[in-house]
């Protein structure tokens, strides 16, 4: 039978281009939907934070927060900071490119992840913050399940 389950996750955040791994709550409650063939989708609200995935390991985030300080360096001059004030206009930019939602496939209850791949929250606001992501599963439950 055919089902939709939605859940939330919340984390808090530091305000210093966090990268945090979401991986093991996101599959928990895959697990929990009793869902087993299907498609995730992830959403965060808010224009200062991203999903992705990656291999969550030190090295390839160090890259990745250095890369995205690159591309979308804070020190330049951003006309949100001149209209508002509040500094980050270089967080709306690195959002925008980097995306609020996330689809990834779900296969006999598990989330097709590769091996080295997982999910994780890229928050670019210059202040801490309390994110909520927002989940929805759509897939096959089981008859007897």
């Amino acid at each position: 039978m055919f089902s939709l389950e939605t859940f939330e996750l919340e984390v808090n955040t530091t305000g210093g281009t966090d990268i945090l791994d979401l991986t093991p709550g996101v599959a928990a409650k895959v697990r929990q939907s009793g869902l087993t063939d299907g498609l995730l989708n992830l959403f965060i609200s808010g224009s200062t934070a991203a999903l992705s995935t990656i291999e969550y390991e030190s090295g390839v985030v160090n890259d990745l927060r250095e890369a995205i300080e690159r591309l979308f360096p804070r020190d330049l001059i951003y006309e949100h900071d001149a209209r508002w004030g509040d500094g980050n206009g270089y967080s709306h930019v690195r959002a925008a490119f980097l995306k609020p939602s996330l689809n990834i496939p779900i296969e006999d209850g598990r989330l097709l992840l590769g091996t080295w791949q997982q999910i994780v929250l890229l928050d670019f606001d210059n202040r801490p913050r309390q994110r909520r992501i927002r989940g929805q599963i759509m897939g096959i439950r089981p008859a007897n399940g």
